[in-house]
């Protein structure tokens, strides 16, 4: 009789003990699941593309300055038929041509701002970082009937102070997978080159269209033929996003920069 309690009562320690550890291990995957939803639903994150498998791809070109590369860009894209691509442009630049903003709204582009002054944003106090991006929107607005809703950062500067107060505002903001480096100038074949072999489903490719980018509209033509060629089709951001689930990048508290 006592050899009988004995067993059982090991066998029930071992019991005991293998239910604590499933209760133990049950928690901590929920507390795990926990964290992650938390940190996925509240952090505003930038978005450099999108996963997909579908052949889309978004041509962006930023402005900030000059007056003599926007329009041969623009004719460059009417006359190779590329009726989606976005342009964030800087609201004092906007505000000095628009001309140029009329002509980029007239061909159906998307705008996106740029924002006003062309400091980095993750340098400013949080009250300059809404006057900025309020500002820009104010004249945005004017200039293109419409709220625009996207933004791209001078520099391409953020921190999560500034991710969260553009979400706030009602902006995404928006970065890029490939780097066209265009404003570099280091020739024409070599940005073609370097878009061509890095550009991928769901991308967003980042050139200019400011006077320092001296040799973009001259590689626009064969970026987008040899693109088309492997059959990729050009999108709006908005577009890209519309299609598929976004891709993004967690933020650490250290600015994320990019001269250009």
């Amino acid at each position: 009789m006592n050899y009988f309690f004995v067993i059982n009562a090991r066998k029930f320690k071992q019991y005991l003990f293998i239910a604590l550890a499933i209760i133990f291990s049950a928690a901590i995957v929920y507390s795990e699941q926990s964290n992650v939803s938390v940190f996925m639903n509240s952090e505003p994150s930038a978005i450099y593309s999108v996963q997909t498998e579908k052949k889309v791809i978004a041509l962006t070109f930023d402005i900030s300055w000059g007056d003599t590369r926007a329009e041969p860009i623009l004719k460059i894209l009417k006359d190779n038929d590329v009726k989606d691509a976005t342009f964030f442009l800087s609201s004092p630049w906007s505000k000095s041509h628009p001309d140029i903003v009329s002509h980029i709204k007239s061909y159906g582009f998307e705008i996106g701002s740029h924002g006003n002054k062309f400091d980095n944003y993750s340098d400013l106090s949080d009250e300059e970082i809404r006057n900025e991006i309020s500002t820009a929107h104010g004249i945005l607005t004017e200039l293109i009937g419409k709220e625009p809703n996207l933004i791209r950062l001078p520099n391409g500067d953020f921190d999560k102070r500034v991710l969260r107060i553009a979400d706030d505002l009602g902006y995404s903001v928006i970065q890029w997978d490939t780097d066209s480096q265009d404003w570099l100038n280091k020739g024409v074949d070599t940005l073609v080159n370097r878009v061509v072999s890095k550009a991928h489903p769901g991308d967003i490719v980042l050139l200019h269209a400011s006077d320092s980018s001296q040799q973009t509209h001259e590689a626009l033509p064969d970026i987008i033929q040899q693109l088309r060629a492997k059959g990729y089709q050009f999108v709006s951001v908005s577009e890209l996003i519309k299609q598929t689930q976004v891709e993004t990048t967690p933020v650490e508290d250290q600015a994320m920069k990019q001269i250009h």
